[in-house]
């Protein structure tokens, strides 16, 4: 009896590819403590500290609401507050209760140590104690720039309609603008007790990268960004799950 010969016939989803979720986020690139995304506007991250509104006495909080009025006021763009809830994570502060004890030459005291980290420890996961953090978005679109003239804003539609790559001079200028938004914003919410700090290139990309990549990121955290592979040191490309 003559054997039948297999033909091992190619898999036309051998070389299929998932695309990466990259392809899906409008975020182009990430530089100069700015995101510049792909309809070519600009946004700048603000972390902001909280109060408790409640805790403070009547003439404080109206205080607070006037305020608040007032920086409403001196603002004629859209502003994005986004309130990010994780697990609170203390592996820093555990690692550094290990260094000490390991350089405390009391017995006693070494063994409270160890008894207090691992009680600090079992703590965190049985709560699950989360960590709150307020960010506020400013963006920057020149096509939506009341200080335009006509014209230049029909050509500024017309040219951010598509995916594009902003050349220096044009990101600088939109920068600037950007930036004189970025100082306004600060000082508004600084008048209302509020402590700020604009996120720079690195801490935005740990912020986008944690948010796209929360189980990752949970136990395997993002090196400097001198430490990546990248072409360019102004421009990364991020890298998210699929």
């Amino acid at each position: 009896m003559s054997k039948k010969k297999t033909v091992n016939e190619p898999n036309p989803k051998a070389h299929h590819t998932t695309p990466s979720t990259q392809k899906y986020l409008e975020i182009a690139e990430i530089k100069n403590d700015t995101v510049i995304l792909k309809d070519g506007t600009l946004r700048a991250v603000l972390l902001v500290s909280s109060v408790n509104f409640f805790l403070k006495s009547e003439d404080e909080q109206n205080a607070t609401i006037q305020s608040y009025m007032q920086f409403i006021n001196t603002i004629d763009y859209p502003l994005q507050i986004v309130i990010q809830s994780r697990k609170y994570d203390i592996s820093k502060y555990l690692s550094r209760l290990e260094q000490l004890e390991k350089q405390q030459t009391n017995d006693l005291l070494k063994m409270q140590m160890a008894d207090y980290r691992q009680f600090v420890g079992e703590l965190v996961q049985l709560g699950d104690i989360m960590d709150k953090k307020f960010y506020v978005t400013i963006p920057y679109d020149p096509a939506t720039d009341t200080r335009r003239g006509f014209f230049r804003q029909i050509g500024e539609v017309l040219f951010v309609g598509g995916d594009i790559s902003l050349k220096r001079d044009q990101f600088l200028k939109r920068k600037h603008v950007l930036d004189q938004r970025v100082d306004n914003v600060m000082s508004g919410l600084t008048s209302m007790s509020l402590n700020t700090a604009r996120l720079d290139t690195q801490s935005l990309i740990e912020l986008f990268y944690t948010t796209y990549n929360p189980e990752t990121a949970s136990h395997q955290r993002m090196g400097p960004i001198g430490e990546l592979n990248v072409e360019d040191e102004s421009e990364v490309a991020l890298s998210f799950e699929t």
